[in-house]
C-alpha cells in the first residue's frame, strides 16, 4: 500500500512539474508588446463628396441616353443623390524615424486625404509616397522627426506552429490592440487572383476590419509581415489570417521610394496545376511542377524554349509543388534576370536559361499569355479585355460579333466605376466593339475625353458606366 502511494505521488510530481515547465515556455508578450505599439498607427482615409461627384455624375448626361438607361442614373431634373463624404480605417506602422510609414494599397486606395494617427494622439496629413495594387502595399510619409520604429525581420525563417503577434486598430476605433496566435501556414495563395505575386503567411492570429495594413511580428519584436486578408463566412474574424510576406512589403516600399512604380519579372506563360491523372500521363511520381498550357510569343518563356505541356518542376532551384507557387517567384525577380528553369518534356527532365521580360504597368496577369490578339489591355482604363469565345457567347447569350469580355480589372478607376471580371462591354461611347482589337482601337479614338462611356451587361441587366481616363491607375 505505501508502495503504491509512492508512486502515485511520484506520478503526480512529474505531471505537476511538467506542466510548470510548459506555462514557462510560452512566451511573454508584455514587454514585446508595449514596446513595439509605440510605432503602431491607425489611419483613416477619406474621399471627398466633391470627388466623387467629379469622378460619376459630372461625366454623364443622361438626355444623350436612351430612355431605358435613364432608369440607373435618373431622371432629368430630378435632383441625383448628394454623396458623402467616405470614410475608411485602417493600421500601419512606422518604418523610419523621419515618418515613413507602411500600409495595405486598399486601405488608403481613391482617397482625397490620409490621416495618420500616432499612439500618443498626434494627428499628421499623410503624403502617398507610391501605392501598389498588386502587392498590396501602400507607403507613407508624415512630417515628423525621431519617431519610434518597428525593425523588419524575416519571413523566411517562419514555420507553422511559431509564435506571433499583431497590432492594429480593429473597427477603427480599437487603438494599439495586441492579438497572440501561431503561424497556421506559408506560402499560400490569395484569394484575390490580382495577387498572384504574394506567398502569403497564413495565421490564427485574430485579425478584424481595421487592422489592415498594421504589423505582425515574431517575439524577437521584429515584424515577419504586414496583415492583410481574413478568410471569412460572416464578414468577421474566423480563425484564418493572412499577412504578406515582410520581404515583399520592403521591396515594394524601396521601389516605390526610388521610382514610384513596382518592376516585376516576366516569364510569358500560362500555367495550371499538375493533377493526379495528368501526372500519370506526363511520367511524374506524383502531383507536382505547373503546366504550361499556352507560351506567349516572343516571351522569356518562348526565347528559351519552353513549349506548350512542358512541366516546370523548379525555378532557379526552389521546388515548384503546385502551380500557384511559380508566380511570386517570377514576379519578385527583377526583370532581365537570368533564371534556371527545370522542367519535364516527354518524360525527361531538362534545364533551359530564361532572361525573365517586364509585366506590362497595366497588366495584373504578369507570367501568363494569352494568344495573340485574343486580350487587349487599356492603360487608360485600367482593363484587361479578352474576345469571348463561340462557347462563352453562347453561355453569355451574345450574338456572333458582339462585346467583349473583361478577363481582369487592374485599375482602380475602373473598380471605383463597380467594373468587375465577366462583365461584357458591348459599346465604346457609340461604337459596337466585337473583340479585343475593336476594343482598344476604340479607346485610342477617344483620345483625351473627358470620360470614356463603356455599355456594359451583367447577367440580364445593361447599363454605361463612365471611366475618366485621367484618373485611370
Amino acid at each position: 500500500m505505501k508502495t503504491v502511494f509512492h508512486v502515485a505521488f511520484a506520478s503526480l510530481l512529474v505531471l505537476l512539474s511538467t506542466a510548470a515547465s510548459a506555462q514557462t515556455s510560452l512566451p511573454d508578450f508584455t514587454e514585446l508588446a508595449e514596446k513595439s505599439s509605440a510605432a503602431v498607427v491607425s489611419i483613416e482615409s477619406t474621399r471627398t463628396a466633391s470627388s466623387q461627384r467629379a469622378g460619376a455624375n459630372e461625366a454623364i448626361d443622361p438626355e444623350d441616353m436612351p430612355e431605358f438607361f435613364r432608369r440607373f442614373f435618373g431622371q432629368p431634373g430630378m435632383p441625383p443623390m448628394e454623396p458623402r463624404d467616405q470614410v475608411s480605417t485602417g493600421s500601419g506602422f512606422i518604418i523610419s524615424g523621419d515618418g515613413e510609414v507602411l500600409t495595405n494599397h486598399h486601405v488608403i486606395d481613391g482617397a482625397d486625404e490620409v490621416i495618420v494617427r500616432l499612439p500618443d494622439r498626434r494627428e499628421y496629413v499623410a503624403t502617398v509616397v507610391g501605392s501598389d495594387a498588386q502587392a498590396d502595399i501602400a507607403l507613407l510619409r508624415i512630417k515628423a522627426k525621431g519617431l519610434p520604429y518597428l525593425k523588419a525581420g524575416s519571413s523566411k525563417s517562419l514555420r507553422p506552429g511559431q509564435w506571433v503577434y499583431a497590432i492594429g486598430s480593429p473597427f477603427g476605433f480599437l487603438d494599439n490592440t495586441v492579438t497572440v496566435g501561431v503561424v497556421s501556414g506559408v506560402g499560400r495563395r490569395s484569394m484575390d487572383a490580382s495577387q498572384q505575386y504574394t506567398p502569403f503567411i497564413q495565421t490564427d492570429v485574430a485579425i478584424n476590419r481595421g487592422n489592415s495594413g498594421g504589423p505582425l511580428l515574431n517575439t524577437d519584436g521584429e515584424v515577419v509581415g504586414i496583415n492583410s486578408q481574413i478568410f471569412s463566412n460572416s464578414g468577421g474574424y474566423m480563425g484564418v489570417s493572412f499577412a504578406i510576406p515582410i520581404e515583399v512589403a520592403m521591396d515594394t516600399a524601396k521601389q516605390l521610394r526610388e521610382t514610384g512604380h513596382v518592376r516585376r519579372g516576366q516569364l510569358g506563360v500560362a500555367i495550371q496545376n499538375v493533377d493526379r491523372k495528368f501526372a500519370r500521363t506526363l511520367g511524374l511520381d506524383r502531383s507536382v511542377g505547373a503546366l504550361i498550357s499556352s507560351v506567349t510569343p516572343d516571351s522569356a518563356a518562348e526565347k528559351a524554349g519552353v513549349k506548350v505541356g512542358d512541366v516546370i518542376l523548379s525555378f532557379n532551384g526552389i521546388e515548384i509543388l503546385q502551380s500557384s507557387d511559380l508566380p511570386p517567384m517570377v514576379g519578385n525577380t527583377a526583370p532581365g534576370s537570368k533564371v534556371k528553369l527545370r522542367l519535364l518534356r516527354e518524360g525527361k527532365e531538362r534545364e533551359l536559361t530564361a532572361v525573365l521580360g517586364e509585366v506590362p504597368a497595366d497588366d495584373a496577369v504578369a507570367g501568363s499569355g494569352a494568344g495573340a490578339g485574343g486580350k487587349a489591355s487599356t492603360g487608360v482604363l485600367g482593363l484587361v479585355v479578352q474576345t469571348p469565345s463561340a462557347e462563352e457567347r453562347e453561355q453569355l447569350g451574345l450574338e456572333a460579333k458582339e462585346g467583349v469580355l473583361i478577363s481582369r480589372v487592374v485599375g482602380d478607376a475602373a473598380r471605383r466605376a463597380g467594373l468587375r471580371e465577366g462583365d461584357v462591354i458591348l459599346r465604346v461611347g457609340r461604337t459596337a466593339v466585337a473583340n479585343a482589337k475593336a476594343f482598344s482601337d476604340a479607346v485610342a479614338a477617344a483620345g483625351d475625353s473627358e470620360a470614356v462611356m463603356l455599355l456594359v451587361r451583367r447577367g440580364d441587366q445593361t447599363q454605361f458606366v463612365a471611366i475618366s481616363p485621367r484618373k485611370a491607375d
